[in-house]
Formats: C-alpha cells, sequence, structure tokens
C-alpha cells in the first residue's frame, strides 16, 4: 500500500512497527521467493498494486490464471478482518480497490494479441527458442547478418524459412564472406522451424508487433497501468514462456533511455518462474541477462524476479536485487537443507533473529524481508507478515475480462493482422527476375541465319550436283552468363550504397534497435 504522506510503500509488518520500500530505490530490483503455497503471489500483487498507486506502470504474468481479479475491488470478511487484527494487530478501516488492468495474450483469445516479428527477436533468443547448438547458432547469426546487410526485414515464420533457403542454396558464394555453411546445420534449423510452426508459431510471429512503449501508461485517476500477461496456456511451453519475456526485458532495455536516479521507477517488471530463464542456459546468454539487469537500473526499470530458491538465480544476478522477500522454504531433503541454508545467509543477519531456524517455520503470508533503505543500505533481515491486497483474490469474470478488452485503447490497434512485404516476397521477386534475365540471355546466344548467303549456297548446290545443307553461325567468343545467385548479389550490390545507413543494427540480446 502506497503511503503519499511518507512517499513509501507500506509493505509489512514486523514485530518492531511498519516496514517499508522506498521508492526510489525500487529500480535496484528485487526478489520474491518460497516454496509452493506459502504466498509469493499475494506479495506480487501488494507490490503491483503500490507500483500502481504511485503512478508506475507494471508488467506481470499470469501464470495461473488467478491474478485477473485484480480489476476488480476485494471483498471483507471475517478471515479478512482477523488476519488486519490479529496477525498485523491493525485497527483500520481497510480500503478495497479495484486497479487498472490491460489485458495481453501471446494467442490472443485471454487479451491483446503479443507479437514480435522474426528481425526483432534476433538470432540470439531465436536459437534459444530452436534449441539450436552452437554451430547452428553460428549459422543463425549468419542468416540473420546476411538478411540485416541486405536491408530484408524478417516479420514472420515464412520469411525465415525462405532466408534459410537462400542462404543454403547459396552456401559456397557466402563462404568466403561469412564463413562456411553447412547443409547438415541448414537442414537441422529447418526441421526445429517446423516444430516451432506446429507449436503455433506462426501465431506468435508477425505484425503489428508489441510496441512496448504502449505499456508506459496511467488511467484518469493517475495510476499507473498494470499490464498482465495471460499465460495459463503459454507456460505449457516453458522455453516460449521464458524467452518471450525475455525479449520483453530486451526490448524494455534497448528502448529506453538513461534516466540516472529518480523518485520512482518509470516501470516495474515481474518475471513470475524466474528459473526457466537460467536453466540450461549457455554462458553468453547468462552473461548477457546479468548485464541487462545490471544496466537497466540507470534506465528506470525495476525488476523482480519470482522463484521458489534464490539458488534457482545465478549469484551474478541475485548479487543484483537489493530488496529481498523469502517466504518458507522446506527442508525434506539434505539438498532442500542446504538451499534453506544458502536462502538465510543472503541476507544480512540480525542478532535478534535466527533466520535459518525461522525459514523453516514461517507461515502462510509470512516472510523473512530485507529491504534497502534511502542510501541504498540493506536492512537486517526482519520476520513480518505482508500486508493484505486491496484487489480482489480471485479470477475475474470472462465477461468482466472481454469488458477490459474491448474498451481499450489498444484493442483495434492489435486485433488485426498486418503481411507486409518483407524478405519471403522480396527475395521471391529477385528469384523471378534473375530466372526471367538467365532465361533472356540464353536466347540472345543464339545468332539468326543470314538468308542472302543461304540462298547463295543453295544456289551453289544446285549448280554443282551438291545436296549437303550447310548453317553457318556467327562465331563469337561470349563468356558463362551469371548464375541467379550472381545476379541477385549484382542487383543488391548496386542498390547497396542507397540502403548501408538503414542496415539494421542489434543490442544486447541481438533484438533490433528500433529508430
Amino acid at each position: 500500500m502506497y503511503i503519499p504522506k511518507l512517499h513509501k510503500v507500506w509493505l509489512c509488518q514486523g514485530n518492531e512497527g511498519s516496514i517499508h520500500l522506498t521508492p526510489k530505490m525500487a529500480n535496484r530490483h528485487g526478489l520474491i521467493a518460497g516454496a509452493t503455497g506459502t504466498g509469493k503471489t499475494v506479495t506480487l500483487k501488494v507490490l503491483a498494486e503500490s507500483f500502481s498507486e504511485m503512478g508506475v506502470p507494471v508488467f506481470l504474468a499470469d501464470i495461473k490464471g488467478d491474478v485477473s481479479g485484480m480489476c476488480l475491488p476485494g471483498e471483507d470478511s471475517a478471515g479478512f478482518q482477523k488476519r488486519i487484527r490479529n496477525k498485523l494487530g491493525l485497527e483500520i478501516d481497510w480500503k478495497f480497490e479495484g486497479y487498472p488492468i490491460r489485458f495481453w495474450d501471446v494467442y490472443g483469445k485471454k487479451g491483446h494479441p503479443v507479437r514480435t516479428t522474426i528481425s526483432e527477436m534476433g538470432p540470439e533468443l531465436l536459437s534459444r527458442l530452436l534449441e539450436l547448438n552452437d554451430t547452428q547458432t553460428g549459422i543463425m547469426n549468419i542468416i540473420f547478418r546476411v538478411a540485416d546487410e541486405q536491408g530484408l526485414l524478417l516479420l514472420d515464420l515464412k520469411d525465415l524459412r525462405s532466408m534459410v533457403q537462400y542462404v543454403g542454396e547459396n552456401a559456397a558464394a557466402l563462404k568466403t564472406k561469412y564463413g562456411n555453411v553447412s547443409g547438415q546445420s541448414v537442414g537441422a534449423i529447418q526441421r526445429a522451424l517446423l516444430r516451432l510452426e506446429d507449436q503455433g508459431g506462426n501465431i506468435f510471429f508477425g505484425e503489428p508487433a508489441l510496441d512496448i512503449k504502449d505499456w508506459f501508461a496511467q488511467d484518469e485517476k493517475g495510476y499507473g497501468i498494470i499490464n498482465m500477461l495471460h499465460c495459463t496456456e503459454l507456460f505449457q511451453s516453458p522455453l516460449l514462456y521464458s524467452t518471450f519475456l525475455l525479449w520483453m526485458l530486451s526490448e524494455l532495455y534497448e528502448t529506453m533511455p538513461e534516466a540516472g536516479d529518480l523518485e520512482k521507477p518509470k516501470m516495474v517488471f515481474f518475471f513470475d518462474e524466474a528459473h526457466l530463464i537460467f536453466k540450461d542456459a549457455p554462458r553468453s546468454l547468462l552473461d548477457k541477462v546479468e548485464q541487462i539487469v545490471r544496466l537497466i537500473r540507470s534506465k528506470g526499470i525495476g525488476i523482480y524476479f519470482i522463484t521458489q530458491l534464490p539458488s534457482d538465480i545465478p549469484d551474478s544476478v541475485l548479487s543484483q536485487l537489493g530488496n529481498k522477500l523469502q517466504h518458507a522454504l522446506r527442508a525434506y531433503t539434505p539438498k532442500d537443507q542446504k538451499a534453506l541454508k544458502v536462502a538465510a545467509q543472503s541476507f544480512r543477519p540480525n542478532p535478534q533473529l535466527n533466520a535459518e531456524a525461522a525459514l523453516s517455520e514461517l507461515g502462510t503470508g509470512e516472510v523473512l524481508v530485507s529491504l534497502l533503505d534511502e542510501e541504498g543500505i540493506p536492512g537486517i533481515v526482519q520476520r513480518a507478515y505482508v500486508m493484505p491486497p486491496r484487489s480482489f483474490l480471485g479470477v475475474a469474470e470472462e465477461s468482466k475480462r472481454q469488458e477490459i478488452i474491448n474498451a481499450s485503447p489498444l484493442h483495434s490497434k492489435y486485433t488485426k493482422t498486418v503481411d507486409r512485404e518483407s524478405a519471403y516476397e522480396i527475395l521471391q521477386k529477385r528469384a523471378e527476375q534473375a530466372a526471367k534475365e538467365e532465361a533472356e540471355a540464353a536466347d540472345e546466344e543464339y545468332v539468326p541465319e543470314d538468308e542472302t548467303l543461304q540462298e547463295e549456297i543453295r544456289r551453289n548446290s544446285r549448280n554443282t550436283g551438291t545436296t549437303k545443307k550447310t548453317t553457318t553461325r556467327r562465331t563469337t567468343t561470349k563468356k558463362e552468363p551469371p548464375s541467379m545467385f550472381e545476379k541477385v548479389l549484382e542487383k543488391t550490390a548496386t542498390s547497396f550504397g542507397r540502403t548501408i545507413a538503414n542496415t539494421l543494427a542489434r543490442g544486447i540480446l541481438g533484438s533490433l534497435l528500433k529508430k
């Protein structure tokens, strides 16, 4: 709950009193951890509501489909009043409230469609999505480099398939400049694209692509819009889920300008099931994620990772998460006990509290919490109860969800798909033109017979009694006509000087930089 008078978020209530989050430290990122059923989702909702109240837009993923009720005010009950008075020790009239929500859905069923283009996602994330090995990832980088240098936009899967085929067919000609392109790797990429298409890739890639700036909005009361991605279906493909969220995070990083130290964040991004980012990820990708987490703070973006164990997140990233809320952990095995001990040691010690013992005793909604103070110094770990949310704890009716979707100013922008000219169409035109020119060149090799000369030969033959027919052709020395690929390259070279200024540029995770 945001307290305007204090310009702080009342986040928890402990034995020592209220525990507040300082807004200007909210972009120093955070961690919400704990076992299943310990209250992580409620903590997420309380934080999201508080940021919205201070006018900060939020992005969060609704994995289980149970967060959509945030658009409705909560309901009073005997159990709620018991929690307020007995556990939190508060004697206040609680104000229930609904929050401004924009629903999004990669599949376009329960929210505005979330699309991106192949070019915007880039070779790094796309290779991860296709589960390519290092060699195949290298080929994918070549494919994107050729497309970028020729100014070919890859908008959907048919664009990428045509580009893969183009590079594969002309591997020998490309080898000198870009390196070896093996047929086996090209074949593996084509098969991976077929798998992605079977999973619905045609839905995910295309236009209009998500404009990340549409997330930065407030309602008429000045509350920040909560952008909620419906993930119940998407989460059935964990790799697709984590790759899309990484792309969104990359878009935020590449889009936002430097902002320095602000009084409050420009946006807060909640990354639920964060362990999926790092699972089986190559070292190169982990390094880039770490770099984004480290640098995006200065752009006014706060990232909050939600997972079961702090050890799910690499130490290099975990060390950058200044605000920590740790729910209960269950230590049933030696491995669990070790993880519990490590989690307790990640807090600044409190002489009055045994954090390791407390972690296994916490009840639902209880946390060990350590927040950054106004000077950026981590507070000592405290045991506390998370404040209750103001919004409805449950699922919004489908009619209410559809009403919000239809009333959104973005409804008309994203509903209808667009298929403009891109790599597929351009390469088809080039191939057709090259084939036409090759056919014309072949026809020009034949020289028409000299009719006067032929008639003279026929007369001489009759006079001498010779019956042999002679066909005369002009002997010429011609060089081998250029191949179709050479003609395409020649056409590209003539226009390259005009398009070099528009050569596409890419960011840290390979996503397309927009001008």
